[in-house]
């Protein structure tokens, strides 16, 4: 079994309560630093308070979403939220102050705390005290997201589907039950999307608050900063934008005419996308949540027996919820737990070939945590999105090499090879289109919902609105951005996912060149956790931390090659 760290400097068994939590914040906040020595000591002890209090919410938050509508999870999650976090965030602003005072900082070795330090100088630049009740209030809200897409389902037949398990009839070769499954799908996302709709509204208005608050004109150039990207402006990400456009959307035009001559119709509709279009039926690659988590480990022993072992781990420690099921919070995660150095891998299984691509995607993301969990500072483990999703998305294609775990007829892992490359291609416009609506929507605070919808349309329709006719689906369509949960509970998170796509192309490219250097690069690029830059990171892994159009250009067409080979 994991055990948690042998705790140092905290109460073997601390109790998340604010009166036994104040004391030892004070103790940090008052303890004389006479040396270098001490400053590292200081780090440390603060490092093991971080991790638990970080592991006790990672709990919280677990159990919340695997029962969303348990009203005890809730409001233990609440407590947190509303009763530790609140009074967590002055203390931890004074012992930055501290850390930043310190005539000892400056010894500290350069080459391990740059990055660290760097983050704490921007806290500490960012933090206001009126922006605390306000962020409680944002946790609190984002969480109604989960509430609301979680009691979401559909009767088809005479059986009750969540929206996940309804989703994978849009693989069924008869088109008459892929239009109903798409129907009621939409007409049941529609039936709230009032309720999103003001739910959003709130949301807006509240980050524009702590944007305002803490010296910014818009939450957009507040969360470039929160966010620690030291390394690309809004500009650059328009650029990306525009590369994607011109590289990668012609090539998705052309798959979906290609597509409508197979499937030998006039239009493609939107329930049209997911079909094989050689007319067989959907891929099955495993038949239960428990037979997926078994392959994986499989897949992943195959790769390297290190990888398969923290799978094995994971599954002997109950750190799976894989099922799709009614009252469960939408789509999947990997949450690290802090003190364990194991996560928890959570998804929405409807037993789909998409789900095997979630489940190797979530454990490129638990190697990750395992690499990075015996770095000495809880923070060094903190890596940003375009690092994190580099570990994911690179699994994602390394893994392919190993399919046949999931698919012992040689056609059938060929189709999912096809399919997975084809699905590398199309993430880049999605995530072009999330991000750049996001920076309409935080740059235009005071817009109302027919602008968002409007807004929202012209930018879908310029990376090509899913290559589908929409004719008559107008407001499914004028309302689909609701469905993406990253605006609504982790926003500006989402061009990492197009950063790391590119990341992972090359990393794969270097894979198929030579599978034992690649794999070693790439584990080695992760072991860094956040103590280098991404720039590093990325050249540590062998690849280059680039997403210009020249680059888009030369990967797209390795893609390409490669999926005419199979």
């Amino acid at each position: 079994m994991i055990q948690p760290k042998e705790k140092k400097y905290i109460p073997a068994n601390l109790e998340i309560k604010w009166e036994n939590l104040e004391p030892i914040y004070q103790e940090l906040q008052n303890r004389p630093i006479n040396s270098v020595t001490e400053l590292e000591q200081w780090l440390r002890n603060r490092s093991e308070l971080e991790a638990a209090l970080e592991e006790d919410f990672a709990w919280r938050y677990i159990r919340m979403t695997c029962d969303t509508a348990n009203e005890e999870l809730l409001q233990n999650f609440q407590y947190f939220a509303t009763e530790i976090e609140p009074k967590i965030a002055p203390y931890n602003n004074e012992l930055n102050q501290k850390l930043a005072a310190s005539e000892y900082t400056n010894q500290l070795d350069e080459r391990k705390y740059f990055v660290y330090l760097r983050s704490v100088k921007k806290a500490l630049e960012l933090f206001r005290e009126e922006n605390i009740p306000v962020q409680t209030e944002i946790q609190l809200e984002q969480q109604k997201y989960q509430s609301i897409t979680s009691a979401m389902s559909v009767h088809i037949g005479d059986k009750e589907f969540t929206l996940e398990q309804a989703g994978a009839i849009l693989k069924d070769t008869d088109r008459s039950k892929r239009k109903e499954a798409w129907e009621k799908i939409t007409a049941r996302r529609l039936q709230d999307k009032d309720k999103l709709n003001e739910l959003f509204d709130i949301l807006m208005v509240l980050r524009h608050k702590v944007a305002l608050n803490a010296n910014f004109n818009n939450f957009r150039d507040y969360m470039f900063q929160a966010l620690g990207r030291f390394d690309y402006t809004p500009q650059d990400c328009y650029n990306f934008h525009e590369a994607i456009e011109k590289e990668i959307v012609p090539i998705l035009r052309e798959q979906a005419e290609k597509r409508k001559a197979a499937l030998q119709l006039d239009e493609l509709r939107p329930w049209d996308t997911e079909v094989d279009i050689t007319g067989k039926a959907p891929l099955k690659p495993f038949t239960s949540g428990e037979d997926l988590i078994e392959k994986s480990i499989q897949c992943f022993n195959a790769i390297n027996p290190y990888l398969g072992e923290r799978l094995q781990l994971m599954k002997d420690n109950g750190l799976f919820d894989v099922e799709s099921r009614k009252g469960k919070a939408p789509g999947g995660y990997n949450y690290p737990l802090a003190e364990t150095g194991a996560p928890f891998i959570f998804m929405n299984s409807a037993n789909t070939f998409r789900d095997l691509t979630t489940m190797v995607h979530e454990g490129g993301h638990a190697v990750h945590t395992f690499l990075t969990a015996d770095l000495e500072l809880n923070d060094f483990k903190h890596t940003p999105s375009e690092v994190a999703e580099l570990a994911s998305m690179s699994m994602e294609l390394i893994s392919m090499d190993q399919w046949q775990v999931y698919f012992d007829n040689e056609e059938e892992l060929k189709r999912a090879k096809r399919d997975q490359l084809i699905d590398v291609l199309k993430t880049l416009p999605w995530v072009a289109v999330v991000d750049q609506f996001q920076h309409w929507l935080y740059t235009n605070p005071d817009h109302t919902d027919v602008q968002r919808a409007d807004a929202w349309l012209q930018i879908y329709e310029r990376f090509g609105a899913g290559f589908v006719d929409w004719n008559g689906l107008e407001e499914a369509k004028a309302n689909l951005w609701q469905k993406q949960l990253h605006i609504f509970e982790v926003p500006f998170y989402y061009i990492e996912y197009g950063m790391a796509q590119l990341g992972a192309i090359a990393v794969w490219k270097n894979y198929k060149e030579n599978p034992e250097k690649g794999l070693q690069q790439y584990l080695e690029a992760l072991k860094l956790g956040y103590t280098k830059t991404i720039k590093e990171i990325y050249e540590t892994a062998g690849i280059k931390f680039n997403f210009s159009a020249d680059y888009v250009k030369e990967l797209a067409e390795f893609v390409q090659q490669e999926l005419e080979k199979i």
